[in-house]
C-alpha cells in the first residue's frame, strides 16, 4: 500500500468517525416527543416488535412533523443493542400560517432518531423552497459506513 492509500483511508475514516461523534453528541434544533407505539411482532423474551410514533416540532416555523418507524424488540431490543429496520413514514402539518424566515438556510437537519447503539439514524431534514412555496421535510436512514435509500418526504405550503 502507497502513502497516497493510507491518507486516503485515514482522511476516510477520521471523517466518518467525526460525522458519527456530531450525531451522537449534537443536540437537535428540533423538540421530540413520542406519541406513542403499536406492537407489531409477538416476542416471548423481551419486548415486542412495534412501530413507534414519534412528534418533531419545528423551532423556526409552525409546523409538526409525525415520525412512525419500526422498532425491533426482543432480548437485543429490550437492551438497545439492536439494529432497528429502515422502515419508517413521515408527516407533516402546519399550525397556523406558515412563511419562510430570510435568515433559513436553504437546508438544514433539524433532528435524529437512533435506530442503533451506535452507527444508525434517522435524520430529518428540512429543505426550503421559495420558489415552490413550501417547506419540504425529508426523513433518511444514515449509517457511519453504509447509508440506506430508505426515505419518506412531506410538504408544507407556505405563503
Amino acid at each position: 500500500m502507497n502513502f497516497k492509500s493510507k491518507s486516503f483511508f485515514a482522511t476516510f475514516f477520521t471523517k466518518k468517525v467525526v460525522l458519527a461523534s456530531l450525531l451522537l453528541f449534537a443536540s437537535p434544533a428540533i423538540a421530540q416527543q413520542k406519541i406513542g407505539d403499536v406492537p407489531t411482532n409477538f416476542r416471548w423474551l423481551g419486548p415486542d416488535d412495534q412501530v413507534v410514533i414519534e412528534r418533531f416540532d419545528d423551532q423556526r416555523v409552525p409546523v409538526s412533523c409525525y415520525a412512525s418507524f419500526a422498532q425491533t424488540g426482543g432480548i437485543s431490543g429490550g437492551l438497545g443493542l439492536a439494529e432497528d429496520p429502515s422502515v419508517f413514514a413521515l408527516s407533516c402539518v402546519a399550525h397556523g400560517p406558515v412563511s419562510i424566515p430570510a435568515d433559513m438556510p436553504q437546508k438544514e437537519a433539524i433532528g435524529a432518531i437512533s435506530a442503533s447503539l451506535l452507527f444508525k439514524h434517522f435524520t430529518l431534514t428540512r429543505f426550503s423552497d421559495a420558489n415552490g412555496h413550501a417547506l419540504i421535510y425529508v426523513l433518511i436512514s444514515t449509517k457511519v459506513l453504509h447509508g440506506s435509500p430508505a426515505n419518506a418526504v412531506s410538504a408544507v405550503p407556505t405563503s
